[in-house]
């Protein structure tokens, strides 16, 4: 190699124009392109389908330490709450705008079935009105709390006294008792009348059914469907009352993947009525979509066929 062609050689090499930069190069070499940055919708991750929840239980407000219990019992003993009960006394405190800082240092701790199940976190800090809402005067076991929202990691010993449980970032929560539900349910027109009360009782024992189905935490695609089902679709309590004025009982309720699940997540809720004489059984079957945060009806109540 002769020494001008050495040259020539170097110089190619530090050339910084010989070669272009590349799209989205450092931009703190001469001549690169500034790094592009991600559009909003880019950026932003959907979680995994089996972290959102839609689970039907209570909600009850705990103590995370000593020193906020001894808090809230100073604001208790400087409010009036003569005569009321310590529940209402709690509910009275927690509803004055005047406690609210107390409202939010506290724990809320999510029950289903009389088991601590998760602990909530407001997405939104206004939503935390609705956790105040939620702690009733006179509790009873038929008041129900429906929490939509988005399962995390355990929660940290320090965050509920010692409390471990999954977090939920909660999305939406609404409050209601299961005797308010059932008489909100418009009675079908097939039903006479005189007949509402019975109807009334079947819906009762088809909620209590979808409530007690095992280990129903609503955080799989399954539950949320039962549960999204068991408050927003009246018609299965049409269905359950119609059956059991025919002589038939309520025997299943099975949820399996549909035939049309694609892009999209769809189960069918299959609901299973038996003759008490003939034992013959007649389904029927629903489906709903899970795919996101928020379930909702594909296909209304039909006739189910086993193929």
């Amino acid at each position: 190699m002769t020494e001008d062609h050495a040259t020539d050689q170097a110089a190619l090499a530090t050339d910084e124009t010989a070669v272009p930069a590349p799209p989205g190069g450092d931009a703190t070499q001469p001549g690169a392109s500034p790094v592009p940055s991600l559009p909003p919708q880019a950026a932003r991750v959907e979680p995994p389908r089996s972290t959102y929840v839609y689970a039907l239980g209570q909600v009850q407000p705990r103590f995370p330490s000593l020193a906020v219990e001894k808090e809230f019992t100073q604001v208790t003993g400087r409010s009036d709450t003569q005569g009321l009960t310590d529940r209402q006394a709690v509910q009275s405190v927690l509803s004055d705008r005047a406690n609210r800082y107390l409202a939010r240092q506290l724990c809320w701790v999510f029950l289903i079935e009389s088991m601590e199940t998760y602990i909530l976190v407001p997405r939104d800090p206004a939503d935390l009105e609705l956790l105040v809402q939620a702690v009733r005067p006179e509790p009873n076991a038929m008041d129900v709390d429906v929490v939509v929202g988005t399962r995390g990691p355990l929660a940290p010993p320090d965050l509920c006294n010692g409390l471990v449980l999954p977090v939920i970032a909660v999305d939406q929560i609404y409050s209601f008792d299961r005797d308010s539900l059932i008489t909100a349910i418009p009675r079908p027109e097939q039903i006479a009348q005189k007949d509402d009360e019975q109807f009334r009782s079947a819906a009762r024992e088809m909620f209590d059914r979808i409530m007690q189905v095992a280990d129903n935490a609503g955080a799989t695609d399954e539950h949320r469907a039962l549960n999204y089902l068991a408050v927003r679709y009246p018609e299965i309590y049409a269905r359950a009352a119609e059956s059991y004025a025919g002589n038939s009982s309520l025997t299943s309720v099975e949820v399996r993947p549909s035939r049309l699940s694609g892009a999209r997540n769809v189960v069918d809720i299959i609901f299973a009525y038996s003759h008490r004489q003939t034992d013959v059984t007649e389904k029927y079957f629903v489906r709903v979509d899970v795919t996101e945060e928020f379930p909702f009806l594909v296909t209304k109540l039909s006739p189910y066929y086993d193929r």
